[in-house]
């Protein structure tokens, strides 16, 4: 495990010890993703940050004023703390610990569910609902189309895939009749 893997976890555990202590653990999730969203998808926020001829003292007012009041004060601070440790890379691998840290507190998993069209809140909840029997925690969708499924759906839980897409199964039963063969 890397350094900057162990740095991350920590700074994402202290994260969400604080949001847990302040009831507000979906909310810093959210605030956190909006935060890493903007700055690492956008270029020019990206070099202002990234840029050595700009102080770590003007780069955390110019973050302190555009998200005050738009943050919670962990989000916040948390955010400036990794400016002024020269640490903003670690934004992402934060949120993404973070989010593994609140699933495994809270009983939450998230669920990529792909099919050949978007699913609507009705099937959503159902699949969420049948696939958290299976692992017994709450599931969280995100549904990404697919138009290569032919039918069906694929879902991906952490590293287990369940495949019922019409593709896997045609692929499944090539397989077998190729081991019939030989």
């Amino acid at each position: 495990m890397s350094r900057d893997t162990i740095v991350a976890k920590r700074y994402a555990k202290a994260l969400f010890e604080v949001a847990l202590e302040q009831k507000q653990v979906l909310e810093v999730e959210q605030e956190l993703r909006t935060v890493v969203i903007a700055i690492t998808g956008d270029a020019e926020i990206g070099k202002f940050i990234e840029s050595p001829n700009i102080s770590e003292e003007a780069k955390q007012n110019v973050l302190r004023t555009s998200l005050d009041g738009k943050v919670s004060e962990p989000v916040l601070k948390t955010v400036l703390l990794l400016i002024e440790r020269g640490r903003v890379e670690l934004l992402e691998a934060l949120l993404n610990d973070y989010v593994k840290i609140e699933g495994e507190s809270l009983g939450i998993a998230d669920a990529r569910v792909y099919s050949t069209y978007a699913l609507n809140d009705e099937e959503q909840e159902a699949v969420a609902r049948e696939f958290g029997g299976r692992v017994n925690k709450k599931i969280r969708i995100e549904n990404i189309v697919d138009p290569t499924l032919l039918g069906g759906l694929k879902v991906a839980i952490g590293d287990t895939i369940y495949d019922g897409s019409l593709a896997g199964k045609l692929e499944r039963l090539e397989q077998s009749f190729n081991r019939r063969v030989q």
